[in-house]
């Protein structure tokens, strides 16, 4: 009975069937650049494009201020508002105006400070100021809330430095955010977005070439 020659084996065949698929794939990114845009053009645009063109910060938005009664109190706590980065404060005349505007979409948002502000400012553990959210977008409310939350505490803490009264606010739970203390979305984005990226090409990249190999007959 003839016997059939074996294959040569070892690792010497084995590295130069690995040298001719390499070679190959070479010759076939020369022939169909396309293959070069996909792995290295589209990572770095993906990440460009969600990294720094999606945003989850909320910055100058737009905010209906409603005094009842003007004073130095509530000028105080306006300018505290109108100083941060995160709001844009625009004073409407009534509660009424305020609502027909955020109905309107000109703001996101109802800072509604009473008759009594000034008096209820010194009550330790009251909420002197009303505060009317649009809740079309939940995470931009969120934010909202919390931002103003920590515009109110703040405030009072300087005026307390100021008044020389001390305020005792109520028991506050305190979170604190190690990496990236800013809380900048992009920060949170990217990383996850790098194993994201690199899962889809090598998705595609997989896809294109069995796809070419039969249709050119080779696989």
């Amino acid at each position: 009975m003839a016997e059939f020659p074996r294959s040569p084996s070892g690792w010497p065949q084995r590295l130069r069937w690995l040298g001719a698929i390499v070679r190959k794939e070479f010759l076939q990114i020369r022939r169909d650049p396309s293959s070069i845009g996909i792995a290295f053009v589209l990572p770095v645009t993906l990440l460009m494009l969600f990294g720094y063109g999606v945003s989850l910060n909320a910055e100058h938005v737009p905010l209906a201020v409603v005094v009842e009664q003007p004073g130095p109190e509530a000028t105080s706590f306006i300018g505290s508002l109108r100083h941060s980065p995160y709001f844009s404060p625009q004073p409407m005349a009534d509660i009424e105006s305020a609502e027909r505007a955020m109905a309107q979409h000109r703001v996101d948002g109802i800072v509604w400070l009473r008759a009594d502000f000034a008096r209820r400012a010194a009550v330790a553990g009251d909420a002197p100021i009303g505060v009317i959210l649009n809740g079309t977008d939940a995470n931009q409310a969120r934010l909202l809330a919390g931002y103003l939350e920590g515009a109110w505490q703040t405030w009072l803490a300087l005026r307390s430095l100021t008044t020389g009264r001390a305020v005792t606010p109520p028991v506050v739970a305190e979170s604190r955010v190690w990496f990236n203390a800013s809380l900048t979305s992009r920060l949170f984005l990217v990383p996850g977005l790098i194993a994201v990226i690199m899962t889809l090409t090598g998705a595609l990249l997989t896809a294109l070439v069995i796809a070419r190999e039969w249709e050119r007959g080779t696989m």
